[in-house]
């Protein structure tokens, strides 16, 4: 979009509210981030390419345990949102995500090859109050070999903190295998994607 009429647009709707919503608003961003995207898509074709990973061999060719390891990661910054992420991602990176990779492999490692080729991993984490970060299930019968959750603990005088576990379907998912916990503060946390 020209520079004169964004900036124009901007302002017509700071004046419009009375101020209630600012130029530097996020949803400035995401608008003008969708706008370009489409304009780059209209004019030059290729923009779905360039989301997609450099050859699709790479991913083919990628053992599952390395795609699932990738996203325990991504879904779960999804996830965290840009609220929660940055607060807790350093121990989030040290602690919690080696714990979650050694759980894969673990459980991967008790799998023929074959049954890994029919596995895949859920693609959306659930936002709000909901637990769930991914699952990793069987393709064929639909159901999950492993759940990965997180759940917000308020204990009294301490605060809120950040409960990562998992779930396999060897006990149908009933107990908690702790992979950690991270304070978030004494104020309740943001909801879950915000």
């Amino acid at each position: 979009m020209k520079k004169w009429i964004r900036k124009s647009l901007m302002a017509a709707v700071a004046l419009v509210t009375l101020g209630f919503i600012t130029p530097s608003h996020e949803i400035w961003d995401q608008l003008l981030d969708e706008r370009d995207h489409k304009e780059v898509a209209g004019s030059a074709g290729t923009a779905v390419a360039a989301e997609l990973p450099a050859t699709l061999t790479e991913v083919e060719d990628a053992p599952f345990s390395e795609l699932a390891k990738t996203a325990a990661r991504d879904q779960s910054y999804e996830k965290f949102g840009t609220k929660i992420g940055p607060a807790i991602s350093g121990e989030f990176d040290q602690v919690i995500l080696p714990k979650i990779e050694e759980a894969i492999e673990m459980t991967l490692a008790s799998i023929d090859d074959d049954a890994i080729r029919s596995l895949s991993i859920s693609e959306q984490p659930a936002g709000g109050y909901s637990e769930k970060i991914f699952h990793i299930f069987d393709t064929g019968s639909g159901e999950d070999l492993i759940r990965f959750h997180v759940r917000t603990d308020k204990r009294p005088l301490d605060g809120y903190y950040f409960n990562f576990h998992y779930h396999t379907s060897e006990d149908g998912y009933s107990r908690h295998i702790e992979l950690g916990d991270i304070f978030w503060s004494k104020n309740t946390p943001p909801k879950w994607l915000s």
